[in-house]
């Protein structure tokens, strides 16, 4: 069966100014789903947007990364000047298994939902790229810091929030 969930997340800060790193949410994001593919519980799935299919990180013994039904159907972005929010809805289908290993019934959203949401940004002063992220199981709040200059770029307060909606 097909499923949605939404992830919504925000980052406060000074989005703007001559510190301004110019950061903005990638298209790539990580959510745990338990695969029937693989007929794992937990597994990390990469979803990107635009693509037609995720990549589940499948099994230690066995399947490797294989690719699955999923996709990011909906990615809006919203910034202010002191605000950057994200808010994507992710399709996957799903449908009932035990896990190879342990025996556990796969759930959707699996029984743990975790996601990282990867950001990217330009650094003013060093005139250099990097990535930064932010994920589910940090502690908050959570400084986002430019690899190249040590600015503080944004902050995490609450972690991103993942919600069924079918």
């Amino acid at each position: 069966m097909l499923r949605t969930a939404e992830i919504t997340a925000e980052l406060t800060g000074l989005f703007g100014g001559d510190d301004f790193h110019h950061l903005h949410w990638s298209s790539k994001l990580e959510f745990s789903v338990d695969c029937f593919i693989c007929e794992r519980t937990g597994r990390t799935t990469v979803y990107e947007r635009g693509a037609e299919r995720a990549l589940c990180s499948g099994s230690r013994s066995g399947l490797r990364s294989h690719y699955t039904a999923g996709r990011i159907a909906a990615y809006d972005t919203t910034s202010g000047s002191e605000r950057l929010a994200l808010r994507a809805l992710v399709d996957f289908w799903w449908a009932p298994f035990e896990d190879v290993r342990d025996s556990r019934r796969g759930t959707a959203p699996t029984s743990h939902p975790w996601v990282r949401l990867n950001l990217r940004y330009h650094c003013p002063k060093t005139k250099e790229s990097g990535t930064n992220g932010i994920q589910t199981n940090l502690s908050r709040p959570h400084e986002l810091r430019c690899a190249h200059c040590e600015s503080l770029m944004a902050t995490d307060t609450a972690a991103p929030a993942i919600r069924l909606l079918t």
